[in-house]
């Protein structure tokens, strides 16, 4: 929001430098996130003085050019070579002296230099309209009234030009209260003030008006919920024309364009005192009568920007007898009762709409207007009359035009002050300090909060209704604070905590356990929107008022936002992908489902290039051993089963206890394809509230390391091409011996000289018995145990 300090000094008069009041407006709220220098004329005219032309001759060099000699006042005569046709001798003209800066319409500069042009010196330049910024005439140089303008004056001194600093305000939503330069001086005015430094600020008050005669326009209003207060005046016998200049400044210096005098004062006002307006012509407005309320859905309106919208039956419609729309109530103006150059009567518009009504009629067409912003975030309704006069009154005198008749209201219900009660006790919990009592007092008073009953610990309060934001104590306890000073607060020399330890049964702790397991494992964490687009609404979470397109939605999966991430580090040349997120996705089927998962994604080489090892490109497998190395933190054995999805290419599921775990494999190349990723990726998702359910508990056992050695034995097996590494795994771990530890595969054979349907597998098995050395019996007993083992269940045989 830009706020021009020329303008904020209309409403509060202090003795600060610009500089000063741009850090005050920070400290209480109003963040300033730059200050600009506005000029009405580039460069203010500085430099340029009134010169009368002695002479003029015909350059010897240039046939285009003519050699002059200027006096610029105080006895200096300057050699000006000059290409305009119309130069003559005996004119008053503008020049501009060496030094000088002129600026074309880009604000681009260059500096007047004393130069030779064809041979002559040229001590200035005698200028065109154009390159003053007066106009846009290039025609040739102005020529002045010798009367009026005298030689050796600056010219800038025949001008009202406008010199401004403008604060760029990052406001946050809530501070509706501070939309305008009224609302910017009166919370600046509080803080100077209560901080005892100079500042006068006088409140806003409705103007007289002058009313003559009567008009025969009639108001309705059908729902006082969607619109608690109107008020129309109407002003017959207006000229629609340009705005003078001092207003024309005024918005110019916050960005504006000027239109004309009747759009011009209602963004005045708007931007002034912070009350949207709107102007309709009023010969335009079918029996003279004007409706607020409702049209039926499907209904068409033409906006000003030409576009043709239709309604869908729950916007704040204004229309007129016939029951047609003319206007999007607090949102956008209708093309046909629009304000043109040929109107002679409007009627003039002032209101308080409800806030919610504005907002999702705004975000339904996609409408993001000045008035919008301010109606749903709710103006002040108390000053709705008060601007409504202030603006009749600008109108008259800038128009021409005078009031017909009283104005036209509806307000069947005050919109009350919010009633608070405030505790001294809760002000020095939050802030950590004692503020005296008269103090606060005098904060809440320069605040134009009302202190309706003094209790024994703190205050009965009325906030004003233009505080939209503050409702509650804590919000008055905020305020106070802005306006205190947060720099008076003073940090605790130290700060004391107790650390938390969670237990095992809580969920964050396996949470963290995973994420440092995995960070320790090269990975980094990502967190991505829970919002996105939807392509199958079957069991999806729709929202029903989404931002756009592509947040129209609760995400279904985690899969997706970790493709978008990989594909925005493939694309930048980061093409060794190992993420991992936890988050929740939503589902909607009998009922709403919302569970929370660890997924995990690889694509690339598992470790990088480096003289010692080659690259070695990550696999299914290396994502399983990531997958088994989290399950073996929850000491559960989980069955692996081929699963069929359609976010894979080949996938398995691993469950325990009946329930789903996990699920991984690699990602069908058709999704892929939507991501633009040429490179296979390798994808898992692990339920944490189902492992969480699962996880056992105990304490960690110490052991000492084992005083004999282990024993390994291998086995090369002749099986079928469809038996897995699980299946032998699983049927080797249920051997009741307990002298077998660890198994392990390292090496799998396939193809030449073994019969057709056939692999082979070389597995490793390794035996030890802690209390003493095996025996060759008690080895042999194992592996012969082991060996029939896999004949039986496997029609394996030896290699």
């Amino acid at each position: 929001m830009k706020i021009s300090d020329n303008w904020l000094k209309d409403f509060i008069k202090t003795d600060l430098k610009t500089e000063k009041i741009s850090e005050y407006l920070t400290d209480i709220g109003l963040e300033v996130e730059g200050l600009e220098k506005f000029e009405s004329v580039k460069g203010s005219l500085e430099g340029i003085v009134v010169g009368k032309v002695l002479t003029c001759e015909k350059h010897p060099n240039a046939d285009k050019l003519k050699v002059t000699t200027v006096d610029v006042g105080h006895g200096k005569v300057l050699h000006i070579v000059c290409g305009a046709p119309n130069v003559a001798a005996g004119q008053t003209v503008p020049v501009a002296t060496i030094g000088t800066k002129i600026y074309d319409k880009n604000g681009n500069s260059f500096e007047i230099k004393e130069a030779k042009l064809r041979g002559e010196i040229s001590q200035g330049m005698i200028c065109a309209e154009d390159e003053l910024g007066l106009g846009d005439s290039h025609d040739g140089i102005m020529v002045l009234d010798e009367e009026k303008f005298k030689t050796g004056e600056p010219f800038a001194s025949y001008f009202s030009l406008v010199n401004d600093r403008v604060f760029e305000i990052g406001l946050t939503p809530n501070r509706t209260d501070a939309m305008s330069h009224y609302g910017v001086a009166r919370d600046l005015h509080a803080y100077l003030a209560s901080n005892q430094m100079n500042s006068e600020f006088q409140k806003l008050k409705s103007l007289p008006l002058d009313i003559e005669g009567q008009n025969d326009f009639k108001l309705e209003v059908e729902d006082s919920a969607l619109c608690p207060r109107y008020i129309g005046a109407v002003i017959e016998n207006i000229e629609v024309k340009e705005s003078p200049e001092w207003l024309q400044n005024r918005l110019r210096a916050i960005g504006l364009a000027p239109i004309n005098n009747v759009v011009d004062v209602t963004n005045y006002i708007l931007h002034g005192l912070g009350q949207p307006l709107h102007a309709f012509d009023a010969d335009k407005i079918a029996g003279k009568t004007v409706k607020v309320g409702t049209v039926a859905e499907g209904t068409k309106l033409i906006t000003l920007d030409g576009i043709e919208r239709t309604l869908n039956g729950s916007e704040i419609i204004i229309k007129d007898g016939n029951d047609t729309p003319m206007c999007i109530a607090g949102v956008f103006g209708g093309a046909e009762s629009g304000v043109s150059e040929n109107t002679k009567n409007i009627f003039l518009e002032s209101a308080y709409f409800n806030p919610v009504a504005v907002r999702k009629a705004a975000k339904f067409h996609g409408l993001n207007t000045d008035a919008s912003f301010r109606f749903e975030r709710g103006i002040d309704p108390n000053n709705v009359r008060t601007c409504i006069t202030h603006a009749v009154t600008m109108m008259e005198e800038l128009t021409g035009g005078k009031m017909a008749g009283n104005l036209l209201e509806e307000y069947p219900k005050k919109i009350e002050d919010s009633y608070i009660i405030l505790r001294f006790s809760k002000i020095e919990q939050i802030l950590g300090t004692k503020i005296h009592r008269e103090k606060v007092k005098e904060i809440l008073r320069n605040l134009e909060i009302s202190i309706l009953n003094e209790i024994p610990n703190g205050f009965e309060i009325s906030v004003p209704a233009y505080r939209a934001d503050v409702t509650r104590e804590i919000d008055v306890i905020e305020d106070i604070l802005r306006i205190y000073g947060y720099n008076k607060i003073d940090a605790p020399q130290k700060i004391s905590f107790t650390p938390v330890k969670l237990s095992s049964e809580d969920q964050d702790e396996l949470e963290n356990v995973w994420a440092r397991t995995l960070q320790s494992q090269g990975f980094h964490e990502v967190m991505n929107n829970s919002l996105t687009s939807v392509k199958n609404e079957s069991d999806a979470v729709v929202l029903l008022n989404p931002l756009s397109k592509e947040l129209s939605a609760m995400r279904k999966s985690l899969l997706e936002g970790l493709l978008g991430n990989a594909a925005y580090n493939l694309n930048r040349k980061n093409e060794d992908i190992k993420f991992f997120e936890l988050g929740k996705i939503y589902h909607k089927k009998e009922k709403y489902e919302e569970r929370k998962q660890l997924a995990i994604l690889v694509s690339g080489n598992n470790h990088p290039e480096n003289w010692l090892q080659p690259k070695s490109p990550t696999s299914f497998y290396f994502l399983k051993g990531y997958v088994n190395l989290l399950l073996d933190r929850l000491q559960v054995a989980a069955d692996e089963s081929s699963l069929v999805d359609e976010r894979f290419s080949d996938a398995l599921e691993l469950k325990a206890d009946g329930k789903t775990l996990a699920r991984l494999g690699r990602v069908s190349a058709a999704l892929l394809k939507e991501f633009d990723i040429d490179q296979e990726c390798f994808y898992a998702e692990i339920e944490l509230e189902t492992a969480q359910s699962l996880r056992k508990t105990g304490n960690l056992k110490f052991a000492d390391i084992p005083k004999f050695n282990k024993i390994r034995r291998d086995l090369a097996l002749l099986i079928d091409k469809n038996v897995a590494y699980a299946d032998l795994y699983k049927a080797a771990r249920s051997s009741k011996s307990p002298f077998l530890k660890d198994i392990s595969l390292f090496d799998v054979y396939e193809g030449k000289n073994l019969p057709e349907g056939k692999k082979s597998y070389a597995m490793s098995f390794e035996l030890l018995n802690e209390d003493k050395t095996l025996e060759d019996k008690e080895i042999n007993k194992v592996m012969e145990d082991l060996i029939n083992t896999f004949k039986k269940n496997f029609a394996a045989e030896l290699r």
